[in-house]
């Protein structure tokens, strides 16, 4: 076992225990052609459950880990604790909706991993600000409230970040990035993935080397994210991980899928 790479799964109080059961299926079937530790990280869960849920993992091999906080602060908060467990690893945190698609998706990234680098499986250049609309019309004051707000968290388009359903990234190198982030609501992961002190662009500060690998094994940089074909673009067919917003695309109509295309890349 390579001591080094470590697969970090969260699975939360909030999901179903399907999502856990796919990600058990497709990591058994997708092997990921390196060795590495498997760890299991359960968050806001009561030890019945736990124990319940140890029951669909009897089929494979893993560490647990048990997130001590009591409070929600979402994935970021649960993968901090996680690095700062293990900041001498290689960590591929994936959330509850995510799991393999590809087989040797874990050495195909990890071909591509030297000092000083992230790598990502999906990116977007969406702005959540460039893309805010008003539905109804007795919102406009709460509207322009969220606008000047988002103005001044998000970059307008184009915005590239890559995703955090699924990335890898050195224990040491993540602690420093969410050392002092705090998260208290959704919104605060959305910054923390793609506003203006995003995990993207704290490390393009630090020079860091920023990929996108797919499934024929080519990284890709910031230019080219989209050629990837892993998110958002033509059938995605290229993408090393499926999450929930890689098969909410797949069951868009071509109409749909051009305007999410657009949303992301355009």
């Amino acid at each position: 076992m390579n001591k080094k790479i470590l697969i970090c799964y969260l699975f939360t109080f909030y999901d179903n225990k399907k999502s856990l059961m796919n990600f058990v299926k497709y990591y058994k079937i997708n092997q990921s052609g390196i060795n590495h530790t498997l760890l299991i990280c359960f968050k806001l869960l009561p030890k019945k459950k736990i124990i319940f849920l140890r029951g669909l993992l009897k089929n494979i091999k893993y560490v647990e880990f048990i997130d001590p906080v009591l409070l929600n602060d979402y994935d970021f908060g649960s993968y901090k604790r996680v690095a700062k467990n293990y900041p001498a690893k290689i960590i591929f945190f994936l959330n509850s909706h995510s799991y393999p698609v590809k087989k040797k998706w874990l050495k195909k990234i990890l071909i591509h991993y030297k000092k000083n680098t992230i790598i990502g499986t999906s990116a977007s250049c969406e702005s959540l600000f460039t893309s805010m609309k008003i539905k109804k019309f007795y919102k406009f004051f709460s509207f322009i409230k969220k606008f000047i707000k988002y103005k001044n968290k998000f970059k307008p388009f184009p915005n590239p970040h890559i995703r955090t359903s699924s990335f890898l990234i050195k224990g040491s190198d993540f602690i420093s990035f969410v050392k002092n982030k705090r998260f208290y609501n959704k919104e605060d992961t959305w910054f923390a993935e793609s506003g203006y002190d995003s995990l993207t662009n704290f490390f393009k500060r630090k020079k860091y080397n920023i990929f996108i690998v797919n499934s024929d094994g080519k990284k890709f940089n910031e230019k080219n994210w989209k050629l990837s074909e892993t998110y958002n673009y033509l059938k995605q067919s290229k993408s090393l991980i499926s999450d929930k917003h890689y098969r909410k695309y797949l069951k868009l109509s071509s109409k749909e899928r051009l305007f999410a295309s657009h949303a992301s890349w355009e």
